[in-house]
């Protein structure tokens, strides 16, 4: 497994020289193999949603760099990084920030839409997914007729539909009973098998942390831990 996903010395500091600095991430660095199914853990304000930003290109790094599959994303323009994030990395939020006025269906394409695929390809990308995570019948429905798991499914399929290297998931399971929770990250570890995906979620949720191959721990902004199930 060759480092996929390369952190170097990542800091992060909001009001930096200001009365009320607040250091978010000190001197990260970690290898992330391909096909890897990651958790980020540690308490609030650890800075585990912050690292996610950095990866995903939502956030800049006040120094350090990031490397994703051999292309360096630190200092691309905010053209090239939403290309890189259009094309690589699928994102789940916690809040599943679903378009309200587009159907589970358009939710899903939305991604492959950007990408000029087309309506067939999108189509039968959208239908294999929503059987495979068990939403096939909802996809005219809009998210406010959905629940908060079936949309966390939609968002996930929306996450994988256009074949990204890389799915960040922060908190998935912050909003969702336990039962949809443990759904949710089997449907993950399946598509993390079957698509070899590269998955990095952060969580405290005790389930996430048990399904994950590899746990990371963060505290104060420093990685504290570092254990590989597998």
């Amino acid at each position: 497994m060759h480092n996929f996903l390369q952190i170097k010395h990542i800091n992060k500091t909001f009001n930096p020289g200001k009365e009320i600095e607040v250091v978010a991430l000190s001197d990260v660095s970690l290898d992330i193999g391909q096909g890897g199914f990651v958790v980020l853990s540690g308490p609030s304000g650890s800075g585990k949603t912050t690292l996610l930003n950095i990866v995903g290109g939502l956030d800049a790094a006040t120094s350090g760099e990031v490397t994703l599959d051999g292309q360096r994303l630190t200092g691309l323009s905010e053209f090239e990084l939403s290309k890189v994030r259009r094309d690589h990395i699928g994102f789940v939020f916690q809040a599943y920030n679903l378009i309200p006025v587009l159907s589970a269906r358009e939710n899903i394409e939305y991604v492959m839409r950007l990408q000029g695929k087309s309506s067939q390809k999108c189509n039968e990308r959208s239908q294999a997914l929503a059987r495979r995570l068990g939403i096939d019948t909802l996809l005219s429905k809009l998210p406010n007729q959905l629940s908060g798991g079936q949309q966390q499914r939609v968002a996930v399929a929306r996450a994988v539909a256009a074949t990204p290297k890389l799915i960040l998931a922060d908190e998935p399971t912050a909003n969702l009973d336990s039962n949809a929770a443990e759904s949710l990250m089997d449907m993950m570890q399946r598509l993390n098998q079957e698509e070899g995906v590269t998955i990095i979620f952060s969580s405290h949720d005790p389930l996430v942390i048990g399904k994950a191959k590899r746990s990371i721990v963060l505290k104060d902004g420093e990685v504290t831990a570092d254990d590989r199930v597998c």
